[in-house]
């Protein structure tokens, strides 16, 4: 009863028209229900036939219309007799949005990527961040690539994701790619994204990274020792803009803050307390977390030196170029300073974490709230125990201990 009643029929909407050229519509009806689409075609106003549903003649257009039109119909009904062979109902709509692959069945991996990403980038500047974006934009090029490699496929459904595609994607990304195991956590994250919402929003039964962990490993973060730091503060730089970027690395190297957040300190998150010392106190950029840092005696140094070549309200350093460009410069300033090693601006915050902090002895609570980190585990794998800090911790124990136990004669 219900498959007599399916039917296709195209029509032109004339109010749309534009230098005689009309959009082709279509619409199917099953059962009473109806449900309208755009065939993306148009066709000469004149050349249109309301009562056949089709163009008129057999001029080479008319031919090219009606049989683009045929295509339509005939992929419409295989459609329809798919989703009667599955589902108990069937409606217009049903047919129309697996016909448009929008069905729930027909969703895909990118397209459902870059909807988010849209969605994404209307909030960047609000409450997300130009960083994160940029991290899911490759996130979302790294699974293109991937299934080119793999599939030689431009996209994907959901329903054809399954845990062997996840394994081989970790794969991918590890041998192809050459990525570090730390490295493949992020990308990996933001397709178990994908995948939750597909699930979530019932396009796929069962979620593919159900069980599946990936574990990060992560290498040795490297900073300065306080020979190779003090290196880096006293070398001359005649350079000008090498200078300021030496600056704004000891800068971070004393404060912990990141590029973006010394990027963006103005004047205005200095503030000053009722005993004369001056703290920062703003909101990282990456994770909105707020995080309070007093400025150490060459920290305020800095401060003072800078703060009178912008008025108050305006960024306190004046940075140019990105961090790539940065970082370039301080490989100028690393090689006249001796070290072996180029270092980032980056590692100026692991530099606060371990050289400046933990190893004279900061707890590491303390520590987490001025990088301002969500969780300590973050600060535990920034921040490294040197041997120095070792050592000295070892001395003082053998003083305290020396008087406290004897061994009898």
């Amino acid at each position: 009863m219900q498959r007599s009643t399916f039917k296709v029929l195209f029509y032109v909407k004339r109010q749309s028209e534009k230098s005689g050229q009309v959009p082709v519509m279509g619409r199917i009806t099953i059962n009473g229900t109806m449900s309208q689409f755009s065939c993306k075609l148009t066709v000469r106003s004149v050349l249109w036939d309301a009562k056949a549903n089709k163009a008129a003649g057999k001029s080479l257009e008319a031919q090219r219309i009606n049989e683009k039109l045929e295509n339509i119909k005939t992929n419409i009904g295989k459609q329809y007799q798919r989703l009667c062979d599955r589902d108990s109902y069937v409606t217009a709509e049903k047919v129309r949005n697996a016909f448009l692959g929008m069905g729930d069945d027909c969703r895909l991996l990118l397209q459902t990527f870059d909807e988010y990403l849209a969605k994404f980038q209307k909030r960047v500047g609000k409450d997300r961040s130009i960083s994160t974006f940029n991290n899911y934009s490759k996130a979302r090029r790294y699974l293109a690539s991937f299934l080119k490699y793999e599939y030689k496929a431009e996209d994907i459904l959901f329903k054809e994701l399954n845990r062997n595609f996840i394994e081989k994607y970790v794969a991918y990304l590890s041998c192809v790619r050459n990525m570090l195991p730390g490295s493949i956590v992020t990308p990996v994250k933001k397709l178990k994204l994908m995948t939750y919402t597909a699930y979530k929003n019932g396009w796929i039964p069962v979620d593919p990274f159900a069980g599946f962990y990936v574990k990060p490993e992560y290498g040795e973060r490297r900073y300065l020792s306080a020979s190779e730091l003090q290196a880096v503060m006293d070398v001359h730089l005649p350079n000008y803009r090498t200078r300021i970027n030496r600056d704004v690395f000891v800068f971070c190297a004393f404060t912990g803050l990141s590029y973006a957040d010394v990027s963006k300190l103005t004047h205005t998150d200095i503030h000053t307390d009722e005993n004369g010392d001056r703290w920062i106190i703003d909101k990282r950029q990456k994770t909105g977390t707020q995080f309070r840092v007093k400025l150490l005696p060459v920290a305020e140094m800095l401060y003072n030196r800078y703060k009178d070549t912008s008025r108050i309200g305006e960024k306190v350093f004046p940075l140019k170029g990105t961090y790539k460009t940065l970082n370039m410069s301080l490989r100028h300033a690393a090689r006249l300073a001796g070290l072996s090693f180029h270092p980032t601006i980056h590692e100026a915050r692991h530099t606060f974490a371990t050289t400046v902090t933990l190893t004279q002895g900061v707890p590491l609570e303390t520590v987490s709230k001025m990088l301002g980190h969500k969780r300590i585990t973050t600060t535990q794998i920034y921040a490294r125990i040197t041997n120095d800090k070792i050592g000295q911790d070892m001395t003082a124990l053998s003083e305290k201990l020396k008087n406290v136990f004897k061994v009898a004669q």
